[in-house]
């Protein structure tokens, strides 16, 4: 399958953010609990647009014990909690692929990603991170769900 690969600068965004090791990336809903709970209870306004974001931070692909840190788009400043973290985070310049449907598409999706990074001549800036435009949260059939895959490079 071929996919369309975007040029595109991500804005700077103030941002809520848990960030874990978690047993697979199945466990990253868990993630998102304990951000909404935290988000709700200091009742903090959500940016539009939310920017729902999780970011990998392992240097490759691992099936255990993955580092995912998960960001939404918030309105003001707030005080660091236990499980949250609020950060100002800066504009990054990413390839990205926009996919439509399941996730079970997303091994193809990042091996096209790199092999379009590396024949344009880019290279990595960070770490990769998806944007969940509609999200399993959002939607139960997984043929609705848009996901934003983002690749932060530099020439």
């Amino acid at each position: 399958m071929n996919y369309h690969v975007s040029l595109k600068e991500i804005p700077e965004r103030n941002v809520a953010s848990v960030r874990k090791v978690i047993p697979s990336y199945n466990c990253e809903g868990d993630l998102w609990s304990i951000l909404m709970q935290e988000i709700n209870v200091k009742n903090i306004s959500i940016a539009n647009p939310s920017y729902s974001i999780a970011t990998f931070h392992d240097q490759e692909y691992k099936e255990n014990d993955v580092d995912v840190e998960i960001q939404i788009n918030i309105l003001g400043e707030h005080e660091n909690t236990k499980d949250v973290n609020f950060k100002k985070i800066d504009p990054s310049y990413v390839a990205s692929i926009t996919v439509n449907g399941s996730y079970e598409q997303m091994t193809a999706v990042n091996e096209a990603a790199a092999k379009w990074i590396e024949t344009e001549g880019y290279e990595l800036a960070g770490p990769m991170f998806n944007i969940y435009h509609v999200s399993p949260a959002m939607e139960s059939d997984p043929n609705k769900w848009v996901t934003e895959v983002c690749y932060p490079i530099n020439k």
